[in-house]
């Protein structure tokens, strides 16, 4: 029933498709040598063997998979040997659909970038690595938003400024992000305040100049 559910969530982010799913350790090592996914979700709590077991196999036999472990252990011994075995996040059970979401989108953004360059620079590294930091709440430079602005939504804009590398005015954010653009326009001003965009004005042959957005 819970992997119907992880199912169900996965399959409604874009970009992403759930190609099978296991019940057990060895089922999960089976399968994932068989389809050789990108990613796969594991939990710690298997009948026959742990979801540790499981990634730490799939490393020996090198299955160039990435892993999210979806788990209710929330001891430091299974997380630090969950990071020590290469999981990319860690998200403890109970949990909600949109910090799952926000996971995968920026391991997404991550995937692509990596495939998209043939090398990266050391601010290009750092820029990926704030950019995953920024998605889970772990980014210092946002701090504490204003009272009037919702935390998540100022996640939601300034994650999809950094993954869209053009200037935007905010009809634009907004449509992209399936926002009002008033409520749009005001976490803009916030992020423009506090140095993370910049803002252009393009003018027209008539009318009002036009404010464009872009990561600073």
């Amino acid at each position: 029933m819970v992997a119907e559910i992880n199912k169900t969530f996965v399959n409604s982010i874009t970009g992403f498709n759930v190609v099978d799913s296991a019940a057990t350790a060895a089922e999960g090592i089976r399968k994932t040598s068989a389809h050789m996914p990108d990613l796969a979700l594991i939990d710690v709590y298997l009948p026959d063997q742990d979801g540790l077991f499981l990634l730490q196999e799939l490393r020996r036999i090198n299955i160039p998979t990435d892993a999210i472990l979806l788990t209710a252990a929330d001891d430091t011994e299974t997380i630090e040997r969950a990071f020590r075995y290469g999981a990319i996040d860690y998200i403890l059970k109970p949990f909600k659909f949109q910090r799952l979401k926000i996971s995968l989108e920026s391991y997404d953004m991550m995937r692509m970038k990596l495939k998209s360059m043939d090398s990266l620079s050391q601010q290009e590294i750092d820029q990926l690595k704030n950019s995953r930091q920024l998605a889970l709440g772990e980014e210092e430079g946002v701090g504490e938003v204003p009272k009037g602005l919702n935390d998540l939504t100022m996640k939601q804009v300034l994650l999809f400024m950094i993954k869209t590398p053009y200037a935007m005015s905010a009809e634009e954010v907004a449509e992209g992000l399936g926002l009002a653009r008033v409520t749009v326009r005001r976490y803009l001003e916030y992020l423009d305040i506090i140095g993370r965009i910049k803002v252009d004005l393009q003018y027209g042959s008539v009318g009002r100049p036009i404010k464009k957005y872009k990561i600073s």
